[in-house]
């Protein structure tokens, strides 16, 4: 099938969540783990890629590099067109990669402008006059404020961007897009013919996304969170770029254990730990324990349990209890040691016999499903907005994995996220 769509996503839930909104088309879409090895046969491609790197807190020449590998194998799969995911909470610090790439990616793709858009409304994700807010809150009053690798203290994106870009950073804001696609465009000519290549772009709702995807689509990158992508189908149809086909892949039925493991302590994640814990076995994980002794108190746990009963273990916790990690052992060897155990306990618990997974934060879905060997999923139903169950197979079994990004879903999500592979 002719790649319509090259997409390159920041983290492993980040590019889950782009699947899914692409899927809703019930277009053929394609989740790759990393960049492939091989090189493909144009006709073995789906119309939309999907290419999930773990370059969202990477040193900036390393998430540089990583994007061009990725661009380099979709530009020799046949794609024309692309776009750079990263998440609807523009999760990026002054030294952060959004800017980097998207700087590496117009030059590589003969853009003249991109566009900026990391509204996600059905999540409560908006901008507004260049400002994004997470519900009624602003970003930087938020709880990503103290998130505990990228914390989020502006929440003017045009701010953010300017210092990782070069160049200026210019503004399409929400006056402008409730005016229509053809308004939009116009104000994005005109930012273009000043020479501003980044431009953020307003919008509160979906009819504002299909309103800027409108006004964009003729362009060889854009940029943003997954929902401006999940609008794009739609043109690809109506210009006659491909059909919708009659036949739906059977999803395939996963039997044995299930097993939560948590990283993320964003505020959601901890309300979904909270909530599940008194339901199954749960073990807290404690990085100062781990970096001392290892995960081997985990894996006796573990290996202590029925292998068909339900386990949540995780290592969220409340921001000051990060923060003591975090001044005790450093920022990164934190978050690395938790990753380093939740990565053996998902081989451990696999080896048990679990074939359900769910993963809670973009850093632990990427670490473990490196960890398990998976390099290629299929798209299953939505667990929530932007979360799905998802398909890969492993030593010849089958394997489900939702990868959850931290604030995303219910507090009922990991309840929920098993209720809904049982009906699928």
């Amino acid at each position: 099938m002719t790649l319509l769509l090259g997409c390159i996503a920041d983290d492993f839930t980040g590019a889950t969540d782009l699947a899914a909104l692409l899927a809703r088309s019930r277009l053929p879409v394609s989740l790759r783990i990393g960049v492939p090895q091989d090189k493909r046969d144009p006709n073995e491609t789906a119309a939309f890629e999907v290419m999930a790197l773990k370059c969202r807190t990477s040193p900036v020449d390393t998430a540089v590099d990583q994007a061009r590998q990725a661009l380099a194998w979709l530009k020799d799969a046949g794609a024309s067109r692309f776009f750079w995911k990263y998440c609807s909470t523009f999760d990026s610090t002054v030294e952060g990669n959004i800017g980097p790439v998207a700087d590496m990616l117009i030059a590589e793709t003969g853009a003249t402008q991109t566009i900026y858009c990391p509204a996600f409304p059905e999540n409560g994700r908006s901008v507004f006059m260049g400002h994004l807010f997470v519900g009624e809150q602003l970003l930087s009053e938020s709880p990503m404020k103290d998130h505990p690798l990228t914390p989020m203290r502006d929440s003017n994106l045009v701010r953010l961007l300017t210092p990782q870009v070069s160049g200026r950073v210019g503004l399409a804001n929400r006056n402008i897009v409730s005016k229509g696609a053809a308004a939009l465009k116009a104000r994005l000519e005109e930012l273009g013919s000043d020479g501003i290549r980044h431009v953020i772009v307003d919008a509160i709702s979906d009819d504002d996304l299909r309103t800027i995807a409108a006004a964009s689509f003729d362009m060889p990158l854009l940029t943003g969170g997954s929902a401006i992508a999940g609008q794009l189908p739609r043109f690809y149809m109506e210009q006659g770029l491909v059909r919708l086909s009659e036949h739906r892949q059977a999803l395939p039925k996963v039997t044995g254990g299930s097993i939560v493991l948590s990283g993320s302590c964003s505020a959601m994640t901890r309300r979904q730990v909270a909530h599940y814990a008194g339901k199954v076995a749960s073990l807290r994980l404690d990085p100062i324990a781990l970096a001392q002794n290892g995960a081997s108190t985990a894996l006796e746990w573990l290996h202590q349990q029925s292998p068909d009963a339900p386990k949540l273990i995780y290592a969220t916790a409340e921001p000051n209890e990060v923060r003591q990690a975090q001044e005790q052992l450093g920022r990164d060897k934190a978050g690395q040691v938790v990753e380093d155990a939740l990565s053996k306990i998902a081989r451990a618990a696999f080896d048990y016999g679990t074939r359900r997974f769910v993963v809670a934060g973009g850093e632990t879905s990427g670490a473990i499903t490196q960890a398990l060997g998976a390099a290629h999923l299929t798209i299953g139903p939505e667990i929530a907005p932007g979360v799905p169950w998802t398909f890969t197979t492993l030593r010849n079994e089958t394997v489900a994995l939702a990868l959850k990004s931290g604030n995303f879903g219910e507090e009922t999500f990991f309840t929920d996220a098993f209720d809904r592979l049982e009906a699928a």
